[in-house]
């Protein structure tokens, strides 16, 4: 749903003010619901102001500034942390997800990264080995299995 305009919402109050018909009128008149006047009505008055309220929705975060600069601090004295870790180190009430997010909006890591260069790796011999035991079929004895064991016959 779309957030109605500043205009908009100045226009319907002002009608209900002038008495122009009742909220049910107001709201049909100018196309929006019931409710939305009432809610105009109600922001009015308990705040004296009728622009969009967008920032007061939603949950509030529980990762705030201070928590963010301690991450940060952790991180570089021990970069290798877990989520856990963090969350434990920070005593946070909130989930591995939302710290894991806080990160990397900061642009911080928690996974061990080797600092050293890697080693070349060289392969050890020329040709490739083939696929699956390394015997031939032509070695194993018609109906005889490699994993068998010749049976003695009785003397």
């Amino acid at each position: 749903m779309r957030t109605i305009s500043l205009d908009l919402r100045e226009r319907i109050l002002a009608a209900y003010d002038a008495d122009e018909g009742t909220r049910e009128e107001v709201a049909r008149r100018f196309r929006v619901s019931l409710g939305m006047v009432k809610k105009l009505l109600q922001q009015r008055r308990r705040l004296g102001d009728i622009r969009p309220q967008h920032h007061r929705s939603g949950c509030k975060p529980r990762i705030v500034a201070s928590h963010q600069h301690q991450l940060r601090t952790l991180l570089a004295k021990k970069p290798d942390l877990t989520l856990k870790e963090l969350r434990a180190a920070t005593g946070l009430a909130c989930t591995l997800p939302a710290i894991h997010y806080v990160l990397v909006r900061l642009g911080l890591t928690y996974k061990k990264r080797h600092s050293g260069l890697a080693n070349k790796t060289v392969p050890m011999s020329a040709a490739r080995g083939g696929l699956g035991g390394g015997s031939k079929s032509a070695s194993i004895r018609r109906g005889w299995s490699s994993s068998t064991k010749r049976v003695q016959k009785p003397t």
